[in-house]
């Protein structure tokens, strides 16, 4: 089966929440760009030292961009020294989650359900969290409570949805979408994610109808470019990878994953430096990296093309990005031990290759231990994340 780009929350928080210091408001971004709201919050704290707020506005900044390991010790600073003590809890919890924390994270959202924050956005988060540290039923559980309080917030399946491909939890992924379809039925974005569970389970047929409703229940959307080009993936189409996301690029429908699907498909079609085509993959992966900067498979494209054109400093310092954000994806460390060897650092080069057989025997492991929906997973998937 042909490779996909990762959409997984391990990788990259497709949404997230963040809390506003000045308005005590907390802003969420939805999965794809272009969708925020703001819930007003009251903290009822007593007032704080302005150190502490000026910490908690560093985190939610680092945050916001994307920025998670450099903000947390910024809200632990800003923690039960601020006025809104919510924003700082939850802000940390999160940027827990992002950087592969989760036991980190469950306590503290824990807490906040116990305390009088027992919302659809903490309870959605602590069931990403759960996924993350493989307590599959209590993310069930969590996802339970955050759906049985906004049964219509796509957002909320979605986003543990994307947490589940990201741990390769893809019978745990069909859970989640599942019951996001019985609240939203016409969900074009949650057919998506369904065919790209069963991809992965290597039911790539069976995924086939969802792919098509996700076109026809959200036509000339995003969603709808993506999964054309993503089924294209699935299937070596190359030549309608490429064609299908050019047509969503030029009706204004460039978000960072379609981005994504035109720079690696226009890279497995054989193009070289000077031509038109590296230049197109070039603009369109730097433009990927620009509008969502915790994303992968951007960073390894982009590497793997800068690397092509001897910017190895360049794709040294985009493929150690995807190495941070995807540290399980072997296809990281190939990639980086040609970049060192072609730097010269052959120490680096060796530690590359030897954290590939690592991680080569790992997933082998895993494969003769998984259930069956995870072995088939891993047999079928081939992800060049």
């Amino acid at each position: 089966m042909a490779e996909l780009l990762n959409c997984g929350v391990s990788s990259i928080i497709a949404g997230f929440v963040l809390a506003s210091c000045a308005a005590h408001a907390v802003v969420g971004h939805a999965a794809l760009p272009g969708q925020i709201r703001a819930i007003e919050i009251q903290s009822g704290q007593p007032s704080s030292d302005r150190d502490s707020e000026l910490e908690l506005q560093k985190g939610t900044a680092l945050t916001r961009t994307g920025q998670f390991a450099g903000a947390i010790p910024h809200l632990l600073a800003a923690r039960g020294r601020v006025a809104n003590e919510y924003a700082a809890n939850f802000n940390l919890a999160l940027c827990y989650v992002a950087t592969s924390q989760p036991k980190l994270a469950v306590p503290i959202l824990s807490e906040l359900r116990a305390g009088g924050h027992d919302n659809a956005d903490v309870s959605n988060l602590l069931a990403q969290a759960y996924v993350g540290d493989s307590e599959n039923q209590k993310a069930i559980e969590a996802l339970h409570r955050a759906a049985s309080l906004t049964p219509a917030n796509e957002r909320l399946y979605i986003f543990v949805a994307d947490a589940c491909m990201g741990k390769q939890a893809y019978g745990l992924g069909m859970q989640v979408v599942d019951l996001g379809l019985r609240n939203l039925p016409h969900s074009g974005r949650l057919h998506f994610e369904r065919a790209m569970f069963l991809s992965l389970l290597d039911q790539f047929d069976s995924a086939k109808p969802d792919f098509e409703l996700a076109r026809k229940l959200a036509p000339d959307s995003d969603i709808a470019f993506v999964a054309t080009a993503q089924q294209a993936m699935f299937e070596g189409n190359i030549p309608e990878v490429i064609r299908s996301a050019r047509e969503g690029i030029s009706k204004g429908r460039a978000n960072f994953m379609l981005l994504a699907l035109l720079g690696e498909a226009l890279l497995r079609s054989g193009i070289r430096p000077g031509q038109p085509e590296f230049e197109e993959a070039r603009q369109a992966l730097e433009n990927s990296v620009a509008e969502r900067l915790n994303y992968p498979s951007s960073h390894l494209a982009l590497g793997k093309l800068y690397l092509m054109d001897n910017r190895v400093q360049e794709a040294v310092a985009h493929l150690e990005n995807a190495r941070q954000l995807d540290p399980a994806n072997p296809s990281v460390y190939s990639s980086l031990a040609a970049a060192y060897r072609k730097q010269g650092d052959l120490s680096k080069a060796r530690q590359a290759l030897a954290a590939l057989s690592q991680i080569n025997a790992a997933q082998a492991e895993k494969i003769r231990s998984a259930s069956g929906d995870r072995r088939a997973g891993y047999a079928g998937s081939g992800r060049a994340r």
